[in-house]
């Protein structure tokens, strides 16, 4: 299995940091600029918990294109009302991350919770990628191999052989 993540906007996101680091503006809200996540397989299951804190579950979109899993949330700046803000330093907005999965996992059985700030997504190994033991018979007596002829006549792989007329 493969994990990959791409974040289009990083560079963009250090520019406007260090543009806020020289502006004295580091006390204000920044836009979201990433989506930690752990990933790891146990047993036949694939796990990836991502941090989301903050977010409101039904902001949560996830989706599976082929073997591209994409997982979108948004958190909202708050709407106080005659609030003076002394420091804003929270994140806030929308964003996305976009995980190329392995052709081994069951992304139709994918299973997906919330809970404290933390978006958890399970997939199954799919049934044909998972190991397994093979077994092995003991075979005493060699099997007989029957043979064929291009006319489709059968006869005996152990010596048999047809007389032909002329």
């Amino acid at each position: 299995m493969m994990l990959t993540a791409y974040d289009p906007f990083a560079a963009t996101n250090a520019a406007f940091r260090a543009l806020d680091q020289l502006t004295g503006r580091s006390g204000t809200a920044r836009q979201l600029s990433g989506m930690p996540m752990d990933a790891y397989r146990v047993g036949d299951k694939f796990v990836a918990h991502f941090d989301l804190p903050g977010v409101d579950p039904g902001s949560i979109d996830l989706s599976v294109e082929g073997t591209t899993l994409t997982v979108s949330a948004e958190r909202s700046v708050p709407q106080l009302e005659n609030a003076e803000w002394a420091v804003a330093e929270r994140p806030y907005g929308a964003y996305t991350r976009q995980l190329v999965l392995g052709r081994s996992l069951d992304t139709d059985r994918l299973e997906a919770s919330y809970h404290d700030g933390v978006l958890t997504v399970s997939i199954p190994v799919a049934e044909k990628a998972r190991a397994r033991k093979i077994t092995v018979t003991r075979a005493d007596v060699p099997a007989a191999v029957e043979s064929r002829t291009i006319e489709g006549e059968s006869g005996s792989a152990q010596g048999g052989t047809k007389a032909v007329e002329s």
